[in-house]
Formats: C-alpha cells, sequence, structure tokens
C-alpha cells in the first residue's frame, strides 16, 4: 500500500518501534528486513495474532482501549498506528499515550471527506461501502468518522506537532490533491511529536 510506503520511508534504521493494532504482522516484517529495526505489535484479532507469530513477530494480546498506562515512558522510538485510531473508543486519549511513551507517532488513517465516500453517501442515502471501508455500518470497526481536517484540529487542541504529513490514493487523483487534499485523499499519513 502506498500509506505504508510513506511510513517505511519515515522510520530510521534500526529504531524501535511498536506497531499498536499491528494486524497480520507485515508492516513490522517490512521494517524489520527493511530497517533493520527491533519491532513489537500489539493486537486483539486471534487470528491476526497466529500470522504474526508465524512470521517471527513479536505480538501480545491486547485490547487498545485499555490504554498504555504499564509501558514506561519514551520506551520506543516510533510508535506506529496505521488504519487502527478510527477504531477506537478514545483516540484523542490513545494519541497522547502513543506521544508519551515513544518519541515519534506514525498515524494512518482513512479520509471520511474523500469524494467517493461523499459521493456514495449523497447518492445512495446510505453509509458508503467502498474498497477501503469495506464494513456496513453495523459491523464497521470504523467508530469514529473524520477527515484529516478534524485530525490536524485535533493535535492542534491536543497541543501534538505535526513534522510531515503525506495525502495518498489513487495515481489519477494524485494532481488533484495538491489542490484539495480533504477531497482527493483517501488515505492521510501523518508523523507527530509532543510539543
Amino acid at each position: 500500500m502506498i500509506d505504508n510506503q510513506v511510513l517505511f520511508s519515515w522510520i530510521n534504521d534500526e529504531s524501535t518501534v511498536l506497531d499498536l493494532g499491528c494486524g497480520d504482522g507485515e508492516i513490522l516484517k517490512t521494517l524489520i528486513n527493511k530497517n533493520k529495526i527491533t519491532g513489537y505489535g500489539f493486537e486483539i484479532d486471534p487470528h491476526h495474532i497466529e500470522k504474526c507469530i508465524s512470521k517471527g513477530i513479536n505480538v501480545i494480546e491486547y485490547d487498545l482501549n485499555n490504554g498504555l498506562q504499564n509501558i514506561k515512558s519514551k520506551s520506543f522510538d516510533f510508535i506506529v498506528m496505521s488504519q487502527t485510531l478510527q477504531t477506537l473508543n478514545a483516540p484523542h486519549t490513545m494519541l497522547n499515550e502513543m506521544l508519551r511513551i515513544g518519541e515519534k507517532c506514525i498515524v494512518t488513517f482513512p479520509n471520511f471527506g474523500y469524494w467517493r465516500t461523499r459521493f456514495s453517501l449523497l447518492i445512495s442515502g446510505r453509509m458508503p461501502v467502498t474498497k477501503q471501508l469495506r464494513y456496513q455500518w453495523y459491523d464497521t470497526p470504523n467508530i469514529h468518522l473524520f477527515t484529516y481536517k478534524d485530525f490536524e484540529l485535533l493535535c492542534e487542541e491536543q497541543n501534538i506537532n505535526i513534522l510531515k504529513k503525506e495525502f495518498v490514493g489513487s495515481s489519477f487523483s494524485a494532481p488533484f490533491r495538491r489542490i484539495s487534499a480533504n477531497l482527493f485523499a483517501q488515505t492521510a499519513v501523518y508523523l507527530l511529536s509532543s510539543k
């Protein structure tokens, strides 16, 4: 995925990385092989945990909604959360916890302001189901629907420093993303630190 390529390029070689909501461990595996990082993952889905273990990924079964209070401050160089923030009960609290335990954080999330999502809702009158948002409204893990503009406002309110940001989507929409990222970016990728 393009957003993962951005993420990989922002992580320094030989860093310590914690991937929150690590899924099948593919991000960590790539970072271990490419960037020679020391990586750990938290995941709640038993099927994904089995995949991580089969790949040799250090993974802990954990529900991120329980918080990160048991992890010592500044334990990691990077905290990664890819396509997970919108599924948490208290994303603002999690962002602050991530910045407490890590020097820097990388967050990726679907931009719910993307034009196809808006158009689908406008035309059908129903919650959109797209390639990126594959669930029906009643079984979606995405409980917080937000745009990149909403996220940047949250960062400002929480005194979170945005070091870098990248908006990704189809190659067709690339020229339009420069004009209006909120309309033409499917995914947002942010590198964050504490102020």
